[in-house]
């Protein structure tokens, strides 16, 4: 038995995971796969992977792309969620701001600096025409629950997180959304370590081919809208709504999209240069 640890963010978008591994699709193969959550998301995900804590992650695109740029000795091995991210952006219910415009130079609340919330901060600030430089701060405060805590004592002005897993702290008035911001590529991949990669390469197709059959098949199984609502505290109409938006993918990045992500980056200066898509991208 092959024993892996992977990395995710406690959030919807990984349930396959969980029910791949309640249904021990992974042992057939020979795989013991481990689960370790990361609810500071990207940023936290990308040193694990550095440091050798995990062996692979599910991780936001941008972020991964980002990180590997500056060093990260991984490779993205495929698309996890094909359809974009919404990023909420949200300040506390007693904040005196009303709309994105008022948020111009502002504290932006983020789980750590390369996180998601840290770079889409940046694609926000570029689409209503901020200046980068004097009209974005940052706050850092680790990850949702540091928000939750944060935003109401003056910790941060805004926060900007995943739409759907932030609507219960809407709901019951912690927070108020006052815009929404979409990833313009693939929200979420799969990196796995290079050393992984060069030793295990079969076992990592096994997982993939693992996943890759639940995520197929995943929003015909059995009440799975009751299931995503109970297990993460989200209202039914809420979950049937993002299960409409969302799309599962097997497929590696096209070019374009790395392109366009690579470019993106650059344009907003959170990387220093552009390097060739097979620095980034493993194909099997």
């Amino acid at each position: 038995m092959k024993n892996f640890l992977i990395g995710g963010v406690p959030e919807h978008f990984n349930l396959p995971w969980y029910i791949a591994l309640r249904d021990k699709k992974f042992q057939e193969k020979g795989i013991n796969l481990r689960w370790k959550d990361y609810p500071g998301g990207t940023g936290q995900m990308a040193t694990a992977l550095r440091d050798k804590e995990i062996d692979m992650a599910v991780i936001l695109t941008e972020g991964m792309v980002r990180d590997i740029i500056n060093g990260n000795d991984s490779k993205i091995v495929q698309v996890f969620v094909k359809s974009p991210l919404l990023w909420g952006i949200h300040v506390a219910t007693t904040s005196e701001y009303e709309e994105v415009g008022d948020l111009k130079g502002t504290d932006a609340a983020i789980s750590r600096y390369g996180s998601g919330s840290h770079l889409m901060a940046f694609v926000n600030a570029e689409s209503h025409e901020w200046d980068l430089k004097n009209d974005l701060k940052f706050k850092v405060i680790q990850d949702l629950d540091g928000a939750l805590d944060g935003l109401p004592k003056g910790k941060g002005d805004y926060f900007m997180w995943e739409k759907f897993m932030t609507k219960p702290h809407v709901d019951n008035g912690t927070f108020r959304l006052i815009g929404e911001s979409p990833t313009p590529w693939p929200s979420f991949v799969i990196a796995v370590r290079n050393d992984i990669l060069e030793n295990e390469e079969d076992s990592v197709k096994s997982i993939l081919e693992v996943i890759n059959s639940v995520t197929e098949n995943f929003k015909t199984l059995p009440n799975v809208d009751e299931i995503i609502s109970k297990r993460y505290g989200q209202k039914i109409e809420d979950v049937r709504e993002w299960l409409s938006l969302t799309e599962w993918a097997d497929r590696q990045l096209t070019s374009n999209e790395l392109e366009n992500i690579q470019q993106k980056l650059l344009e907003l200066e959170l990387i220093e240069n552009k390097v060739q898509r097979t620095n980034i991208l493993y194909s099997f």
